[in-house]
Order: C-alpha cells, then structure tokens, then sequence
C-alpha cells in the first residue's frame, strides 16, 4: 500500500543548549491529512513544549523529552483510533531509542520527529454489560463507528459510575477483550463488569488528630448512615467539612470491603486548619478613597467548628464619598444546626458612616439562619435589631426598629471574580417594625446578572437591579436603606450618589426606588490583557415601584484588565452620557470584574 507524506505540523524551534549556545531545529511532521491528529501529537509532544522552556533546556533534558514522547504519541494514536502507527524520532539522524542511557550527546543541533499513523480503525464491535438501568454510553461508541481508545475508556467509566449511583459501590471492571484485526482494519472491544452487591452506608470513622469532638464532625458531615450508598452524598458530606474552614484538607475514603451486613465503612482524614488567624488589607480607589481593614478569626472557638470573626474598617481615607466612615463587628458562625446544611449565625455591630447627604452611626445585633439548598443555590433568614442616630436633610432623628432579613441567591457563573457563562441572582426582603415610630414596610432589592461567551477571548455580560422601600416614609428608615445612583457599583462615569430626590434649596435624599442597568462588552487582546466597553444607567425615584417619576442618568466608557491569575485587575473610565448629575472622567480601579 502507498501513502503519501503530507506535513500537518511543521513546528522551527529556537533554542540555546548549555554552552554549545546554538539553535536547535524540532520538527515534527505527520503522514495522512487528519487536522485533529496533528495538532494532538503537537499538544502531546514534550519535545515541542520545550521551545517555549526558559531557560532552554540543556541536552540531556531535550533528550529526555524526546523519550518521553514515544509513549505519548503512541497514546495519542490510539485515542485517535490508529493501531498501526509508526513513530521515529531522531536527534541529529540517530533514532533516540537506539541511543544508550549513558551516552547523552553533549550538543543537539536537530530533532526531527515523524509519525506514520497507518489506518484509521473502526470498531467491529463496541460492547459492555451488564449495564445499570439508564445508563449513557459516550457517542461513538457503536459498530462501524471511529475506535478510539478514549471512548472505550470513557465508556468503562461511565458504566462504573451509573452501578455506582445505583448503590453498587464496589462496581469494578471484571475482564475486557480489545482486539485489533488489522487486516480488517477493525477493533473488536467487549468489556465485562462486576456490579458487586447494593450496599448502604455503614460507620465514619475519624483518621487524624482533629480537635473538633467527633459528634459535631458527624453533625457537620451528614453522611446517611443505613442509607443506600451514594457518590453525591460522599461528595456532599465531603463539601461540608471543607467549608467549614476548620480543616486544611479532607478526604472521605471508602472501606476496601463491605461489612457482612452490606454497609460499606467511610474514613474521614481530617488535618486542622491553625486555629487562629489574624489578617489586614488595604484598598485604595480614586472615588472611595483609602480603606484600612483588619481581623482577627478563631476557627474552632468551641471545639465544634464554630467560627468567631471580629473585625475592624475605616474607609472613605482621602475619598470623595463624604468623610471618613468606621466599622467594628463580631460574628458568630455554628454549621450544622439543625440539618448539616443549616448555620446558626450571631452577629453585632457598631458603624459611623459620613457620606455625601447623611451622617449615621448605628448600633446592631442579630442572629439568624443560613442554609445551602444546592451547589447553586442557598438561602438565610433572621432578625436584626437596630438604633441609628441620622443627621441630614430632613432632620436629626433616631430610629429603633426590628426587621426579619430574608435573601436567597442562586448562582450558576463559572467564576465569581471573572465570570464567562452562567447566571446570579439574588433577591433580598426586609420586612420591618418599628419600635419607636408607628411606621412599617418592608426594604426589597433584587440583582441580576447574566453571562455568555463568544469564542475564546469575547463575553458579552449584562446586570439590572431594582429596589423598593415599601409601607414607610422616607424619614422613617436608616438612611442607608434609601437608594442613591452614581459610582462604582451602580453608574459608573457619575459622580458618587449624585443621583438622588432633589427637595430644593440645595437639600437631597435617596429614593424610596431604584433601578439598575450594566452592560458590558468584554474582549481578549491578549492571555493577560483585556479591553472593556461599557453603559451604565440608573434611576432613582420617590415613590415605591421602581421606574416609575423621578429622574435617569446615564455613563458610558472603556476599561482595561489584566489577568493575575487569581482575578483581573480592573481600571475603567468613564464619562456622564446622560443627566446633570456631573460632567468629566470618572476613574475606578478595583480587583475582579465591575459585576
């Protein structure tokens, strides 16, 4: 049979080797016209990683590479569906599995890497049973269609994992037959598994010296003792362990062998996270100034995984927010109360806010309940009792009141600092009495995102929020639960809460409403480098459904990010577009994307 020899990947490679400091030439070339099969044998091969090494590698560890690269192109062969492939590589025309292990050349001036795939196979036979009930084998893997070895894989392991959801923990591969005819040009694969018997979960144990008390670790996991077994629950039980954040590392691992009564034993290792931890951070934005934080955090205050958070904030330093504002608290946080999935939480307050068209101080405590529904999804509900001193426009005054706060978030973005798909909303009431006015209602809000992706390097991201103070006057509410338009978090390229009720001779509040508009064009330039066009609008009114009176501003702009690896650093500009509110660039600069 003649082939004929087509280069799909022609990679020329610079790179400086010890102290013969000369180039050295990696090629590698592919027979056949299959696109996909040469770029996999590119992305496989540690010989052509090592051109973008630095500093280049020396002799030996190219020659070391290149090894290496028999087994892996072979892999990617037969994950492609070839079985009678041919590969050579040679460094300066010596076949490198011919070189002896000692005898390393001191220099390389060219590596040259040929790969003959042979035919392409399809299988003859694509079989494996017994199957659980429902299960999804991977497409492709039929008769007559392409054999590739990463779907006979894939298949394996997902009939394992449908046993293993049915109960059948111990679910195994018992015997497989793969068979290449390459006359044919087939494969014939029959894979036989071993479901085990449906068990049921049996005893935790405890592997480590943790000093959490073993009942709350059992509390905390969850784990359905006598219930049928479950991967879902082990990874459930796992997850609430983890984010207790009392533990550095967690691992749930399953017996070897099932009790003769059908439950399968799981061991908890457990390592402690230090019981203390005491951290400070800083924050500096031209509009908001200079903010100092400070904590301090005990992680297993009681030996059940309680955790005590007290901490401390001045913010506004050098900003253009008002003056200076102050923040002390102290939080409690006791998981698994209740349900593994519920935490108590217990907090305590003392604020002094010193903005634009008020000055605050207030004084709250409260407890409540939060508790995780779903991987997307959690919710809380408590009550908070509040006294605040306000002095503005309409008034010195003191408020006490009680409010019962209820919020529910359900999140599906991929990232939380740079998202590209996916949704968040969170929706939030507060109903309220108050304890010394005869004035109630109830403070909603609402926050909307959503995410999508185009290609590698664009996503377009857009937000609304609305809010409403429901039942009260104005002047019977905090201050801060009034709403104002303007700035980082609402209408950037508008000053700082320039939006507001205008009540004359100069005087202003915030609405009783709100709405929020963002949209976002986000685009790749480079891996580290991004541009962001941007519009935002925002409208502030006095009566209670939001839109309605009142008055809109809008602010328009660009922005840079760079990729930290963690989240993008983020500087945006932005002008006023719409409304009298300001005139000018406004500057922002913070951590992770605007929303």
């Amino acid at each position: 049979m003649r082939r004929v020899s087509t280069p799909l990947a022609i990679l020329l490679l610079g790179l400086w080797l010890g102290q013969a400091a000369r180039a050295v030439e990696v090629r590698l070339t592919a027979d056949g016209d299959d696109t996909e099969l040469g770029e996999a044998l590119e992305n496989a091969s540690l010989t052509v990683e090592a051109r973008r090494a630095d500093p280049p590698p020396e002799a030996q560890d190219l020659l070391a590479a290149a090894r290496a690269d028999y087994a892996r192109l072979l892999g990617v062969l037969y994950a492609q569906g070839y079985y009678g492939g041919v590969i050579h590589i040679r460094v300066d025309g010596r076949e490198v599995a011919d070189l002896p292990p000692f005898g390393a050349p001191a220099r390389i001036d060219r590596v040259a890497i040929t790969v003959d795939p042979g035919p392409r196979f399809r299988f003859s036979r694509a079989e494996i049973a017994p199957l659980a009930p429902g299960t999804e084998l991977p497409d492709g893997f039929a008769a007559g269609k392409r054999a590739r070895a990463s779907l006979i894989e894939q298949a394996g392991r997902t009939s394992i994992a449908a046993w293993r959801d049915a109960g059948h923990a111990k679910a195994a591969l018992a015997d497989q037959s793969v068979v290449a005819d390459h006359d044919a040009r087939t494969l014939d694969a029959r894979l036989r598994l071993d479901p085990g018997p449906r068990l049921r979960f049996g005893r935790l144990a405890i592997d480590g010296r943790t000093r959490v008390r073993p009942e709350r670790v059992h509390a905390i996991a969850g784990l359905p003792e006598g219930e049928v077994f479950s991967p879902e629950e082990l990874q459930a039980s796992t997850e609430r362990l983890r984010r207790t954040g009392t533990f550095r590392s967690v691992a749930l691992r399953e017996a070897d062998a099932a009790n003769p009564d059908g439950t399968l034993d799981i061991t908890a290792a457990l390592v402690d996270e230090k019981k203390r931890r005491l951290g400070f951070g800083a924050e500096y934005g031209t509009t908001d100034g200079l903010t100092l934080s400070g904590f301090w955090m005990h992680r297993n205050l009681l030996r059940g995984a309680e955790r005590l958070r007290l901490s401390a904030e001045i913010a506004g330093l050098s900003g253009e927010t008002g003056g200076i504002d102050y923040s002390l608290g102290a939080l409690f946080e006791r998981p698994a109360t209740f349900t593994p999935d519920t935490a108590l939480y217990v907090l305590g307050e003392i604020s002094a806010d010193d903005e634009p068209d008020y000055k605050q101080r207030d004084i709250t405590v409260g407890a409540g309940l939060s508790h995780i529904f779903s991987d997307t999804l959690e919710g809380s509900a408590g009550f908070l009792v509040r006294y605040t001193e306000i002095e503005d426009d309409l008034g010195d005054r003191e408020i006490t009141q009680l409010s019962f706060p209820v919020s529910m978030t359900r999140d599906t973005r991929d990232s939380e600092l740079d998202p590209r798909t996916g949704t968040y909303l969170s929706v939030q009431a507060e109903p309220f009495v108050g304890l010394d006015n005869p004035e109630n209602g109830a403070r909603l809000y609402a926050d909307a995102r959503a995410y999508r992706g185009f290609g590698e390097r664009v996503v377009v991201a857009g937000r609304v929020q609305m809010g409403s103070l429901l039942g009260a006057s104005a002047d019977a509410v905090p201050s801060d639960w009034l709403f104002y338009s303007g700035g980082g978090g609402t209408v950037r390229g508008q000053p700082y809460q320039s939006l507001a009720v205008d009540l004359g001779n100069d005087d202003s509040r915030g609405g009783r409403s709100f709405v929020g508009l963002s949209m976002e064009l986000r685009t790749g330039i480079t891996r580290s480098i991004g541009v962001v066009g941007f519009v935002d609008a925002g409208h502030i009114g006095d009566g209670e459904v939001p839109g309605e009176g009142g008055d809109w501003h809008a602010g328009a702009g660009l922005g840079l990010r760079y990729d930290t690896g963690i989240g993008p650093i983020r500087l945006d500009v932005g002008a006023p577009i719409q409304g009298d509110t300001g005139d000018g660039v406004q500057i922002y600069i913070g951590i992770g994307q605007a929303f």
